[in-house]
């Protein structure tokens, strides 16, 4: 495969922010009646979009999933995330190896908010690597699982989406890259989960962010000046 451009997912990627995310949705749930481990909610939502669940939430909670209600999570949960995100051990590295191999043609596509994304992003200073180059999919027709948030990166790229190489850690993430016809590598820093994201769709996994440098090196060829 020749990769020309590399996509990132954001959220377990490029910043450590599903702990933080999770425990404040967890919360905020419980408030409403949905009673659940701080396990089974990550499992539920990584790598979805909330009001993409309008219907079960309403359901569990008896109670409606209103504007006001996202807003609310939305400020607690940037609240939360300014005073503990950090970034993803060896992020800086990869962004690093990957905008220098590919010339520039790397992006953030992601599932979250753009302002969540933006503003992790230079919390963590990372900004400077995507500037320009940042697609969120409440921006899309469709979020993750489905490819648009992908296609509109390899688009902006203007690089086709088979010589894309995407980043990411989630089920919803990995259907996405796949579907838009990219080569999807997966962090996997459980072993348990190495099923799971082999079956979504991942050609290869790694255990941490750091690697991918050593990774890319061994296999420099694969990228090719545009």
């Amino acid at each position: 495969m020749n990769f020309q451009a590399v996509l990132f997912d954001c959220d377990g990627v490029l910043v450590d922010s599903e702990p933080i995310t999770n425990a404040v949705l967890r919360d905020m749930l419980e408030e409403r009646g949905w009673v659940m481990s701080s396990e089974d909610c990550f499992r539920y939502f990584v790598g979805k979009a909330v009001k993409d669940h309008k219907a079960e939430i309403e359901a569990r909670t008896g109670m409606p999933l209103t504007e006001e209600w996202l807003r609310d999570f939305r400020l607690r949960r940037n609240d939360a995330l300014q005073a503990g995100l950090q970034g993803m051990p060896g992020a800086h590295e990869a962004v690093a190896a990957a905008y220098e191999l590919t010339q520039g043609a790397i992006a953030c596509a992601s599932g979250a908010d753009r302002f969540k994304v933006e503003m992790q992003l230079s919390h963590v200073e990372l900004i400077t690597y995507f500037e320009g180059r940042i697609f969120s999919g409440h921006e899309m027709a469709r979020t993750k699982p489905a490819p648009d948030v992908y296609l509109a990166a390899a688009a902006h790229l203007e690089c086709d989406p088979a010589h894309c190489l995407v980043i990411e850690d989630s089920t919803a993430g990995i259907e996405a890259g796949v579907a838009a016809g990219a080569t999807v590598w997966a962090l996997c820093t459980d072993e348990s989960l190495a099923p799971v994201l082999l079956e979504a769709g991942a050609s290869k996994l790694f255990p941490h962010m750091g690697v991918l440098p050593e990774l890319w090196r061994g296999a420099f060829s694969q990228f090719q000046e545009r």
